[in-house]
């Protein structure tokens, strides 16, 4: 069965924004092989605002050619929106209820692993649904002092940690799954 792998970057602080929305402070670097990580998944969720903001963005011209490859890697995935609203698009299949079993459908699928893109009330449903099997959070040295918090959860979730990467931007990347109850 497919792994449906949180992967976020967050500040020292536990920020995956700024309070207006600031994403300067993410660093992405060869070294951290996000291209690896994108060949691995085929697939990627979106809640409605993420991918309003970020499911068909393309970088301007002048950008590097890391980020034009990182995202026109990012819009050859296959791309499912969990959103009450229901709506046409031809660049992605929207999903307004059953939110569990749409999912558990789409696991059962041949392919490779899905990217839980976010946003924030979904990465909370998901959480809240036992549906993330692995936690890939990349933690950024700044710190920010608000912002969106990287969780917004009703209850514990107790973690085991399963990898640890360090890059020479002082980034580290903490991957965990989820601790089995005995």
């Amino acid at each position: 069965m497919r792994k449906i792998i949180l992967n976020l970057a967050t500040t020292l602080d536990g920020f995956i924004e700024g309070a207006n929305g600031e994403l300067d402070w993410c660093i992405l670097e060869e070294d951290m092989h996000f291209d690896r990580f994108l060949e691995s998944v085929d697939t990627i969720f979106y809640g409605r605002v993420s991918y309003d903001l970020w499911g068909n963005y393309q970088p301007d011209a002048a950008a590097p050619d890391m980020e034009k490859q990182i995202y026109a890697a990012i819009q050859s995935k296959e791309k499912f929106v969990f959103s009450s609203q229901s709506r046409a698009d031809d660049k992605a299949t929207f999903i307004s209820t059953d939110v569990a079993a749409m999912v558990e459908k789409i696991r059962k699928q041949p392919g490779k692993d899905i990217w839980l893109y976010g946003g924030a009330k979904l990465i909370t449903t998901f959480i809240e649904n036992g549906l993330v099997d692995e936690y890939m959070i990349s933690v950024h040295p700044t710190a920010l002092g608000a912002g969106k918090p990287l969780f917004d959860i009703p209850a514990r979730l107790d973690l085991v940690l399963a990898e640890t990467k360090v890059f020479k931007s002082g980034v580290v990347q903490l991957i965990y799954t989820p601790k089995t109850r005995a």
